[in-house]
């Protein structure tokens, strides 16, 4: 995607984590990002260590239940745990639906017992291809699904 390589890359998607374990102290395996590095796109580890902590990193405190918004250009790793506990998160990636996800969404086994807003967050496009850049409402079941439950309000044209 030569046409992205831009300095900064544009935001094209936001990621999620979702804490299912208590990170709100120090040395619990805590999350850490690095404030600003989201308008780089190279990033200088200590001694070329790519397991040391790069400096102004700074841990993301979350208590379990908790959710965190981040720009997926963001630098950031894991640390350490020191715990008792194992760090456990779930990190869902967010993205325009145009974008091809890298991995496969495998679901043949039951593939026809899916809802259709399951199959669409599948990438199914009924319409085909051109239902990722220009879908139809029966692409996108989830929008009325939204309009449903949330008001048209909150649904995007």
């Amino acid at each position: 995607n030569q046409e992205m390589e831009t300095s900064p890359r544009p935001r094209l998607s936001v990621k999620v984590a979702y804490f299912l374990s208590d990170t709100s102290e120090p040395g619990r395996g805590n999350f850490h990002v690095i404030p600003g590095s989201q308008l780089k796109n190279k990033m200088t580890w200590p001694n070329g260590n790519r397991n040391q902590m790069v400096k102004g990193a700074v841990p993301i405190l979350a208590s379990r239940g908790s959710a965190v918004i981040f720009d997926r250009r963001l630098w950031h790793s894991a640390s350490a745990n020191y715990w008792t506990q194992p760090r456990k998160v779930l990190f869902y990636g967010y993205a325009y639906r145009w974008l091809q996800a890298r991995g496969e969404c495998n679901v043949e086994n039951f593939w026809d017992q899916l809802s259709p807003i399951r199959k669409q967050m599948c990438r199914h496009s009924p319409s085909g291809i051109h239902g990722y850049t220009s879908p139809t409402e029966e692409d996108v079941p989830l929008k009325g699904w939204i309009r449903e439950y949330q008001g048209k309000e909150a649904v995007m044209p």
